[in-house]
């Protein structure tokens, strides 16, 4: 039981981590050359980043950076309520609470990059940009950890 605990700590810390760095790295998106990246607060030439993007003053892009930035919250959040849980909570009690507060991350993080991969991830937005850079790779898989992590924290037990 302690290595599982020891194991879902780590998952949640690595996720956090991830979360952060997708958040403000500005890789979302990397043209065919690799010298032109975006992300969501800049986009970068050669090296040199200007907040002053193409698309900086769009709703949806601001609605994308509230989402992520609402999911690091809710995913420091929850691993705070897990460590006061895990040490204040009688043997037998589920995780509810940092469960709850996972999943809603989850939520977050689910429309944040849905707007960002309806609006910006398509080709005819942007012709300059040939794939995705590893932030919006590392925003989905902080997707499907929360997910699994949300769900562990619902289920597991105190022993």
């Amino acid at each position: 039981m302690l290595v599982l605990l020891a194991g879902i700590f780590v998952v949640h810390i690595a996720t956090v981590i991830m979360l952060f760095v997708s958040t403000i790295a500005n890789v979302w998106g990397v043209s065919k050359n690799g010298t032109i990246s975006a992300g969501l607060w800049n986009l970068c030439e050669n090296g040199k980043c200007d907040q002053d993007t193409q698309y900086a003053g769009e709703d949806a892009l601001k609605s994308v950076q509230a989402f992520m930035i609402l999911a690091i919250i809710f995913s420091v959040i929850s691993l705070v309520v897990f460590i006061f849980q895990l040490f204040t909570m009688e043997k037998g009690n589920r995780f509810f609470l940092s469960g709850a507060v996972m999943l809603i991350c989850w939520l977050c993080i689910l429309i944040g990059v849905s707007i960002y991969t309806d609006k910006y991830a398509n080709v005819e937005a942007f012709q300059e940009f040939d794939h995705h850079g590893y932030s919006f790779i590392l925003a989905w898989i902080c997707f499907c950890f929360s997910f699994i992590i949300g769900i562990l924290y619902l289920v597991l037990r105190k022993k």
